[in-house]
C-alpha cells in the first residue's frame, strides 16, 4: 500500500502539473480572445455569429479522424477504450471552444479543460506503460485536474471527475490520486496567474424549519429547471442531426444555421445571456434583481448554440442557469436572493450532471461553511428530482434513485430507454437506414 501510495504521488503530481500548465494556456488565450470581442455593437455580434458557426463547423468536421474506433469522450474513454483517447485530437476542441466563445456562443469553458486533462493524461498512461485498468484512473485524475484548473476548486475537482462516471457508484480508488492532480493543477494555474472569482458569505445564516424546507424547494425548483435545460438541449441537437441528414447539408453548415438563429433571437434577447455570462451570473449572486425569465433565455441560447454543432462546455451555463433560477425563486420565497443564487447555481450543477458530492464541495468552496447545510440540501433534492436525465449520456447507471424505477444496472444513459427522445430519433433512424438501403442497391 505505501508502494501503491508512492506511484499515485508521483503519477498524480506529473499529471497535475502538465494538465495545469495545457489548461493555463487555454484559458489565457480564451481571455484574449473574449477581451477582442468585448462590447461589439449589436451588428458585429450578428455577424460574428454565423462566421464563428463556420468556422467551428470546420475545425470539427476537418480536425478529427472520420474513421476511428475511439470516441473522443472521457467518460467513454473510462468505461468503453480502457483509458484510451485519440491524441490527434488535442487541440481541435480548445481551439473550436475559443471561436465559439469569442463569438458569442452561449457555452462554457470547462468541456476543452476537461478534454485537455483526460487527453494529456491518457497520453502519460501510454508513456508509462500503464495497464488498462490504471490508464482508466489516469484518465480520471486528468479530467479533475482540467476541472479544478478551470474553476478554482481542487476538492470538488477530485470529486467531480470520478462522481460523473457513473451514478450511484463513486470509486475511492481514483480520489486520492484525483485529489493530488486537481491541487497541483490549480496550483500551477495560480502560478501562470489565472485568477479565481469566490463569492465568500462571511455573515452567518440563523438555522431555522421554515428556511430550511424553502431552501428545499428551490432546490426542487433547480431540478426542473435542469431537467428543461437538458430536454432543450437534446431536442435541439436531435432537431439539427434530423434536419441535416433529411435534407443532407453538408455538416460544417450547421453551426453556420445555429449562429444565424442565435443572431436573430438577440434582436429580442439581451446580449448578456450570449459568451459565458458571467456579469449577469455575478448580478445574481450578489442579489441584484435579474428578469424572472432570465434562466430560460441562457437555456435556449446553450440549447441552440451547442445543439447546432458549436462546441464549448456544458457546466459553465449550468452555473449561470442556476444562479439566475436560484435568485428568482428566492425572491418568490421571500429568501434572500445572494443565497438563492448560491444554493441554485450548484444544484443545477448537481442534478444536470448528476454530481451531488462535487457540487456541495464546489459550493462550500465558493461560498463558505456558513450555508454548506443549504448547500447540500438544494443539491441532494436536486440530484434526486432529476432522475436519471444527464448531460453526459455515457454516464453509466449503478444503482438506480427510486424503488419505482426499474434500471439495467451498468448501461450508459444513451442505451437507456427512459433517456431517449424517440420522436426525432426515430426519424434519425429511419433517414440513416433508408441511406444505407440505397447505397447497398448502387453498390
Amino acid at each position: 500500500m505505501v508502494a501503491t501510495l508512492s506511484r499515485w504521488l508521483v503519477l498524480a503530481t506529473i499529471t497535475g502539473g502538465i494538465v495545469g500548465t495545457g489548461t493555463s494556456l487555454f484559458l489565457v488565450a480564451l481571455h484574449f480572445s473574449l477581451d477582442q470581442t468585448a462590447n461589439i455593437p449589436l451588428y458585429i455580434q450578428m455577424i460574428l455569429l454565423p462566421l464563428g458557426g463556420i468556422i467551428n463547423g470546420l475545425i470539427l468536421y476537418y480536425g478529427y479522424p472520420h474513421q476511428t474506433d475511439l470516441k473522443d469522450s472521457t467518460i467513454a474513454a473510462v468505461h468503453e477504450q480502457s483509458g484510451k483517447m485519440p491524441y490527434r485530437t488535442l487541440p481541435i476542441k480548445p481551439l473550436a471552444a475559443i471561436v465559439t466563445l469569442a463569438s458569442g456562443g452561449s457555452a462554457g469553458k470547462e468541456g476543452p479543460c476537461s478534454h485537455i486533462g483526460g487527453t494529456i493524461a491518457s497520453l502519460l498512461g501510454s508513456v508509462f506503460r500503464l495497464n488498462p485498468e490504471l490508464q482508466k484512473r489516469i484518465v480520471a485524475c486528468g479530467v479533475s485536474a482540467g476541472f479544478a484548473s478551470v474553476f478554482g476548486t481542487p476538492i470538488a475537482g477530485a470529486i467531480y471527475g470520478v462522481e460523473v462516471l457513473t451514478i450511484g457508484r463513486i470509486r475511492q480508488d481514483i480520489i486520492l490520486p484525483s485529489f493530488i492532480a486537481g491541487i497541483v493543477s490549480f496550483e500551477i494555474s495560480k502560478l501562470w496567474g489565472i485568477e479565481y472569482s469566490y463569492f465568500p458569505m462571511t455573515s452567518a445564516v440563523n438555522f431555522s424549519e421554515i428556511f430550511f424546507i424553502k431552501i428545499i424547494i428551490i432546490g426542487i425548483l433547480c431540478g426542473f429547471v435542469a431537467w428543461l435545460f437538458i430536454e432543450f438541449f437534446e431536442q435541439s441537437r436531435l432537431l439539427f442531426r434530423l434536419i441535416q441528414l433529411r435534407y443532407r447539408i453538408w455538416p460544417p453548415l450547421m453551426p453556420f444555421m445555429g449562429g444565424i438563429i442565435v443572431a436573430l433571437l438577440i434582436i429580442w434577447i439581451p446580449t448578456d445571456y450570449l459568451g459565458l455570462s458571467l456579469p449577469i451570473m455575478e448580478s445574481a449572486l450578489n442579489g441584484e434583481q435579474v428578469p424572472y425569465v432570465s434562466f430560460f433565455w441562457k437555456i435556449v441560447l446553450v440549447a441552440i448554440t451547442l445543439g447546432s454543432g458549436f462546441y464549448g462546455g456544458i457546466v459553465t451555463p449550468q452555473f449561470v442557469i442556476g444562479a439566475l433560477a436560484g435568485n428568482v425563486f428566492a425572491n418568490f420565497l421571500h429568501v434572500d436572493p445572494i443565497i438563492g443564487a448560491a444554493v441554485g447555481m450548484v444544484a443545477v450543477v448537481a442534478s444536470a450532471s448528476n454530481t451531488p458530492f462535487a457540487a456541495i464541495f464546489m459550493g462550500i468552496e465558493l461560498f463558505g461553511m456558513n450555508i454548506g447545510i443549504y448547500v447540500a440540501a438544494s443539491c441532494l433534492t436536486a440530484f434526486i428530482i432529476i432522475g436519471h436525465r444527464s448531460v453526459y449520456p455515457e454516464q453509466l447507471v449503478a444503482y438506480s434513485k427510486s424503488i419505482w424505477m426499474t434500471l439495467r444496472p451498468n448501461i450508459s444513459l444513451e442505451k437507456e430507454d427512459i433517456h431517449i427522445s424517440y420522436g426525432l430519433l426515430r426519424k434519425i433512424r429511419r433517414i440513416q437506414h433508408r441511406k444505407k438501403h440505397r447505397y447497398s442497391k448502387i453498390k
